[in-house]
């Protein structure tokens, strides 16, 4: 399920000028230093995390790391669940995202394998 359009206008305001919105998912941190709340965007122009009120998974207060859009963000591994590595940090999340995931990098390393738009005038 995607994020709400609510989450989304969240996070054009934390991100500032960092480009258009194309993918945001939900992610937990996971390691050694705990877990934390996050939300991952892809821009058409980077990969970044934003970090989230503590109780509040939804409402991203800061950004705590930018790649490059060129960045990977699979393979993804199950560990119980999906899990992607970012960085040096390790994010699961929900397996209704592994196609967001999929998508995200098939878009710059793979786009022969996207689907046209159905909707190109939109």
């Amino acid at each position: 399920m995607p994020v709400n359009s609510a989450v989304r206008d969240r996070c054009r305001t934390v991100l500032g000028h960092k480009g258009a919105i194309r993918y945001v998912f939900p992610a937990l941190s996971v390691g050694p230093g705990g877990s934390a709340n996050f939300l991952i965007v892809v821009t058409d122009l980077a990969v970044v995390v934003l970090s989230t009120r503590m109780f509040r998974g939804d409402r991203p207060i800061s950004v705590y790391a930018t790649y490059p859009r060129d960045t990977r963000l699979g393979p993804i591994t199950l560990a119980p669940g999906p899990v992607i590595e970012l960085g040096d940090m390790t994010f699961e999340f929900d397996d209704e995202y592994a196609a967001v995931v999929a998508a995200a990098d098939a878009e710059v390393f793979a786009p022969e394998t996207l689907p046209p738009d159905p909707l190109p005038h939109l």
